[in-house]
């Protein structure tokens, strides 16, 4: 191939020349790309970084931008609708009708097979109620006795993305829409910005292992600026991220590029360089040093409810959790659990794809593990996980979840396209991206309205499947509300594929399944017996 270049190249160079000198002055133009064309042949065969552009001068660079076309082109001609991933076309469809308050109803039946495995369902009953009479804003009241400013939360509210992560224009029309629509904003490890407070929106203020906006120089957590912050009056909950179900373990990651003056002066950071978050806390080293620093918190906020937020990983490590609450009569004020299939601007693959439990099975465990030791009557669950509907929600609920998240739902309500681009500053949409000229594609004006819009309509079909499922409030869906096919001629409930338990049954007997995650969880450290504690000080 180099050697049919070098002879076609230089044929082509003598044909439009002579073309030039005998037919027409205009063939120079003509030969002045192939000449460009030809230097950049000859480039390529002589570089040393690209294989294909060595064999294949020219020609071979049209690989690179097939493969930079290909998931468009996959996207807007080859997907089905119920194909794509990681949101589907229907998904998203419905997500952008209702922030737009268009229609969101479908024609001519559903495109799913209703009878492949996996496919699942909402009971209806033949007494539904009229979901107009019931409660169209159902809210839960986040706080147990240790709490004296608990928080009215939403069912449904924004996930942790961080200003960093998002575009100032995003965070700002999500936490305008949030106020709009009287729904909680997570500001994500990032810390608190300006673009978080400009519209008054509630927060939940998200402390990660870098402690960005409480941290002192050399990245440990300051009390003082702890509590400048999170006594703030929109500063509703505090949020301690131990690990989330895109990248469990790892630690956060800023790149460089999104790194701007502004955003490492709000994480006390050096701007320009890449950030990444310690996978592990300092503040504290076993489960006890967790609880009390959750006491701390609570004491520097003034009040407020703290939690922590964490991916399943140890069934062991969480019940070691639950050990310390029990022996210090000491409990968080809520508890997320996020699944695997969580989305993030940036992770490894294999952490992505093979690290950490799905939210259902997460769900399932934390919910049992509280109510079978009794103190589930403390703390509230919260739920994330490629939540984007009505039915996530009631599915969630269905599992224990009190109230739950949505990070991506949100992103698409402010006019992400789903280009999985966040990682590159490229995001074409001015979403994911710290990039001027591309960040002024997106009008807060405009997009607030869209997110509160959003939140209002995935709320009324919560209400209206309560309804439909002969239920009044949302206290009363249970696991056997929930149907699963398991075979072309088999289904269950979730409560047979997820066994309940009533409350205190693991005080008397724990069940086989957990026995030995009992027997290795221990309050004073992390980890198992035969490895000792996982101490990072």
């Amino acid at each position: 191939m180099r050697r049919s270049f070098i002879v076609f190249s230089s044929l082509l160079l003598v044909a439009t020349v002579i073309f030039a000198l005998y037919l027409s002055r205009n063939w120079f133009v003509v030969t002045g790309v192939i000449f460009l064309l030809t230097l950049l042949g000859y480039y390529d065969m002589f570089q040393k970084k690209h294989s294909v552009m060595r064999i294949y001068p020219v020609f071979g660079r049209l690989r690179y931008l097939m493969e930079e076309l290909r998931p468009k082109i996959y996207q807007y001609f080859i997907e089905s609708d119920i194909d794509g991933r990681p949101i589907n076309r229907i998904d998203r469809a419905t997500i952008y009708q209702r922030s737009k308050q268009e229609n969101d109803t479908m024609p001519f039946g559903t495109q799913l097979d209703v009878y492949a495995d996996g496919y699942e369902w909402v009971c209806h009953s033949m007494a539904p109620k009229d979901f107009k009479k019931l409660d169209q804003d159902p809210r839960v009241l986040v706080g147990n006795s240790k709490c004296s400013q608990p928080y009215s939360c939403s069912i449904y509210n924004i996930s942790a993305m961080s200003y960093g992560a998002l575009s100032a224009n995003a965070v700002e029309a999500m936490n305008a829409g949030a106020k709009i629509g009287g729904f909680a904003h997570n500001t994500g490890e990032g810390g608190i910005s300006n673009h978080h407070l400009k519209h008054e929106g509630d927060i939940i203020w998200q402390i990660g292992t870098g402690y960005f906006g409480c941290r002192t120089e050399d990245g440990n957590f300051s009390d003082e600026l702890f509590k400048q912050k999170a006594q703030l009056p929109q500063v509703k909950m505090i949020e301690i991220k131990i690990s989330q179900g895109a990248k469990p373990g790892h630690g956060g990651i800023l790149p460089a590029s999104k790194n701007s003056p502004e955003i490492a002066a709000i994480r006390h950071i050096k701007p320009h360089t890449l950030v990444e978050s310690p996978p592990y806390h300092k503040a504290f080293s076993t489960p006890k040093e967790l609880i009390r620093f959750i006491e701390r918190l609570r004491s520097l906020s003034g009040g407020k409810p703290v939690g922590f937020k964490l991916c399943i990983g140890h069934k062991s490590e969480f019940i070691a959790i639950c050990k310390a609450m029990m022996e210090l009569n000491s409990y968080p004020d809520f508890i997320t659990v996020d699944g695997a299939e969580g989305g993030t601007g940036a992770a490894p693959q294999e952490f992505s794809n093979y690290v950490g439990a799905p939210l259902l099975d997460g769900l399932d465990f934390v919910h049992n593990i509280l109510t079978g030791l009794d103190i589930r009557k403390h703390i509230k669950i919260l739920a994330s996980g490629k939540i984007t509907s009505g039915f996530h929600i009631i599915r969630a609920m269905a599992l224990g979840a009190d109230a739950c998240y949505t990070a991506r739902a949100m992103m698409m309500a402010v006019g992400c396209i789903q280009a999985l681009l966040c990682n590159t500053n490229k995001c074409p949409v001015g979403v994911a991206t710290q990039d001027p000229r591309l960040t002024v594609g997106l009008v807060v004006e405009d997009k607030k309205h869209r997110v509160a819009n959003f939140h209002r309509n995935t709320i009324k079909s919560v209400v209206e499947l309560l309804g439909a499922s002969g239920l009044e409030r949302k206290e009363n869906i249970t696991r056997s509300h929930i149907y699963r096919r398991v075979s072309f001629k088999s289904m269950a409930t979730y409560e047979e594929i997820f066994p309940s338990y009533k409350a205190g049954s693991f005080l008397a007997d724990v069940p086989e399944r957990y026995k030995q995650d009992f027997a290795v969880a221990s309050a004073d450290y992390w980890g198992f017996p035969n490895i000792g504690s996982w101490s990072h000080q």
